[in-house]
């Protein structure tokens, strides 16, 4: 999932939101303030209701930041890089650049977020009770108390033994420690994420059949997720283990056809049309006067001429900043890539070393990689 805006960092760690996330906001803020404390405490003026409705909607979204950034911070603990954490329509997802190396670190990592929702869960509910005995109920009783029900029922849904929920990564770290072996734990976890997640669709459709249609279609967007979720990381699992021990600078192309951060769209399109061989990339990464590289720019934008002059627009202009894209080291494993490169919207990674290029690597890579250690190792196939 995308971030469509960034929120800033924290504790180093960057947060970035997707537009998705002002769906869910509306719909809790909503429930709370057009239903919940209506129904409870009638007779108050709308905007009262909808200043804790929104107030209440806040705090939740800084709950599952709360959750994610604990995912960050125990896996960089556990010597882990993380690449951000985005807030989306069905919750957060901490990005990790690489995957825990014992099972030990795996349910550590995992683990820390149920347990923060809980801890939450459990605070807010004290500090509801003690409102409750100091001011006695009102609106804010509602809310905090709300906002306690809601995290302990995020941490019990997250800890279903199920992939991609934590409880899902729980049991991988679980399997793997009992038979040793990552892959085979991973398709634990993915056959339980398949299972979970056919369960809630087929019961939310169930609820719709009955009239219950509200409450149907979001089981059924839940199931859906978790479904396409678990088939995903079932995939991501399956190349890791072919691309076990492959370097990044085996795959790259080397010395790539580059674009200078400060030549107009209209000379970079020329260049490119009057070499045949240029002809066939797609992106090219972007570099100063010094070999530098300082972004990526896709073919579609040196061709766009909507609403800009060409031959005046600068490459670095339009260009995808360094900071928004992967890169790696010639002799980083390419499996810790892989997930970079696939949250990444170009589905393209820079290879630098020592500060110059030194190659680009692309998901076709990745694929042409995988056909061809599959071929030239059979045992490996299968899953």
């Amino acid at each position: 999932m995308n971030e469509t805006f960034k929120l800033g960092r924290i504790a180093g760690i960057r947060v970035g939101v997707n537009w998705s996330v002002l769906v869910i906001f509306l719909l809790i803020a909503f429930g709370i303030a057009g239903g919940r404390l209506p129904a409870v405490y009638p007779g108050r003026e709308w905007y009262v209701y909808w200043g804790a409705g929104l107030a209440t909607a806040v705090v939740f979204f800084a709950s599952l930041l709360a959750h994610e950034l604990s995912h960050a911070v125990v896996a960089r603990r556990n010597g882990v890089q993380v690449d951000g954490i985005v807030l989306w329509l069905l919750g957060g997802v901490a990005r990790l650049k690489g995957e825990a190396a014992t099972p030990g670190a795996e349910l550590r990592i995992a683990g820390v977020g149920p347990l923060t929702s809980l801890v939450l869960g459990l605070f807010f509910g004290a500090i509801a009770a003690l409102l409750v005995v100091t001011v006695g109920p009102g609106l804010l009783v509602e809310s905090v108390a709300w906002l306690g029900g809601i995290n302990i029922l995020l941490a019990v849904f997250n800890a279903i033994p199920a992939a991609p929920l934590d409880g899902g990564r729980l049991l991988r770290a679980f399997l793997w420690w009992r038979t040793g072996d990552r892959l085979r734990a991973a398709r634990g976890a993915t056959t339980a994420g398949r299972v979970f997640g056919w369960a809630l669709l087929l019961f939310g459709l169930v609820l719709v059949i009955r009239g219950a249609s509200v409450d149907g279609l979001w089981l059924v967007l839940i199931g859906w997720f978790v479904l396409a979720a678990a088939s995903a990381e079932g995939r991501q699992a399956q190349l890791r283990s072919v691309l076990v021990g492959v370097p990044v600078r085996q795959v790259m192309t080397a010395d790539p056809v580059t674009a200078p951060a400060d030549a107009s769209l209209a000379w970079m399109s020329y260049e490119v049309k009057s070499a045949p061989l240029r002809q066939r990339h797609t992106a090219f990464p972007v570099v100063e006067g010094d070999g530098r590289p300082v972004g990526l720019i896709r073919w579609d934008q040196i061709e766009d001429s909507s609403g800009r002059d060409r031959t005046r627009t600068l490459v670095r202009e339009v260009m995808r900043p360094l900071s928004e894209v992967p890169t790696a080291s010639p002799d980083e494993p390419l499996a810790d890539l892989l997930t970079r490169l696939e949250s990444s919207p170009d589905r393209r990674a820079l290879v630098v070393e020592d500060g110059r290029l030194a190659g680009i690597v692309s998901m076709s890579d990745i694929t042409r990689a995988v056909s061809w250690l599959a071929m030239a190792s059979p045992a490996r196939r299968g899953w």
